[in-house]
């Protein structure tokens, strides 16, 4: 009967030792983790670090919450956004998604 729900456990003929294939499958998936995911990860990190250490006033720039503007002023940690004529904001350096090429507000 406990044949039916569970099956009988054999003892193995020989010992087994570990070896290299069993270490393999994990070294691989380490690798292959690292190559899909942490690498394109900080390739992404470090472009968009560069972006926001480039920025200058005058720049046409979108948050990421969408707002689309032109540099007013840069500070330490804000940035003076102009959304429209006498409509200025203040947002977070670190909020800004992209650089947009001049003269795109102007087009939409």
């Amino acid at each position: 009967m406990m044949d039916f729900l569970i099956s009988p456990a054999y003892a193995a003929a020989e010992s087994s030792t570990p070896g290299i294939m069993d270490f393999a499958f994990p070294i691989v998936l380490l690798v292959l983790f690292y190559f899909m995911l942490i690498r394109p990860q900080s390739k992404r990190a470090k472009a968009h670090r560069s972006m926001q250490g480039s920025i200058a006033k005058g720049d046409e720039i979108v948050t990421d919450g969408g707002l689309m503007g032109k540099i007013t002023a840069i500070g330490d940690n804000a940035i003076t956004v102009e959304l429209a004529d006498n409509l200025e904001v203040k947002v977070r350096r670190e909020s800004i998604n992209s650089v947009l090429p001049k003269g795109t507000l102007k087009k939409l």
